[in-house]
């Protein structure tokens, strides 16, 4: 009987376990599965640690910046840039490779669009400030001008450095 009958079995048979004991196999059921996967991915991953730095280049985003935006701490990161991809955890994988544009599944976005969402996103950001200053000043702009604030930002983020897209 494989896990996920087991698993299947014992949760359709409520007489049998308490509410705790079903948390643990869930548990359990689950940590299978992503060891199972970490397993299969040291044989066959579909991003390589030349795939990640490539990619980071490209985009021109540190360290640093990646792991904010993945949410893995940097040692992890540049472990993982390092060389040592088969020992991280699928889920740091999974993160990294996301914020970088990429999928595990063999299909990436293009590198000139996550720039441009990025920029998007920092532009945004930034007019919302200002939006918020001028409104604390009772001199709130109206939305024709925070369109134009957006796009000009936007405009200035794209043609500047890319390192600056990424840092907070």
């Amino acid at each position: 009987m494989t896990r996920v009958s087991r698993y299947v079995v014992a949760m359709n048979n409520p007489t049998k376990l308490s509410g705790i004991s079903k948390y643990r196999l869930a548990l359990g059921f689950i940590n299978s599965i992503v060891y199972d996967t970490k397993q299969a991915m040291q044989h066959n991953l579909p991003i390589t640690v030349t795939s990640l730095q490539s990619r980071r280049k490209l985009l021109g985003i540190a360290f640093p910046s990646l792991a904010q935006r993945s949410g893995v701490p940097v040692p992890t990161v540049k472990r993982i840039f390092g060389g040592q991809i088969a020992q991280a955890s699928f889920a740091n994988i999974a993160a990294i490779a996301n914020a970088l544009g990429l999928s595990l599944a063999l299909g990436e976005s293009s590198a000139d669009q996550l720039c441009r969402q990025q920029a998007r996103k920092k532009a945004q950001q930034m007019a919302r400030l200002v939006q918020g200053t001028s409104a604390l000043e009772s001199q709130a702009v109206d939305e024709k001008t925070y369109n134009r604030l957006v796009e000009k930002a936007f405009r200035e983020i794209l043609a500047g450095p890319k390192r600056k897209l990424w840092s907070a």
